[in-house]
């Protein structure tokens, strides 16, 4: 196993992190904006409205998002494990 075969893993592990994490943190982004600016419409300063609606959608995203999140990280764990024999000359 040399350096370009490590980069290639890291760089890999890098990228489907932040294909499985997306859907839920933008999910959360747009819930936090859209209460933001209701809070900021209405002066209302409620700590809890600000986290139970980001804490709602991304656990809806994530039962929608669910199979292809799993379907991506098992195609990502199977890959590496057919590609050990090519590593280890």
């Amino acid at each position: 196993m040399n350096e370009q075969n490590v980069i290639d893993i890291a760089s890999r592990t890098i990228w489907v992190t932040m294909q499985v994490a997306a859907p839920a943190l933008i999910a959360a982004l747009i819930a936090g904006l859209i209460v933001s600016i209701f809070q900021a419409a209405t002066q209302i300063n409620e700590q809890t409205m600000s986290f139970i609606p980001k804490v709602v959608v991304m656990l809806a995203t994530l039962i929608i998002c669910g199979p292809w999140i799993i379907q991506t990280m098992v195609g990502f764990t199977m890959t590496l494990f057919q590609e050990i024999p090519k590593f280890s000359h």
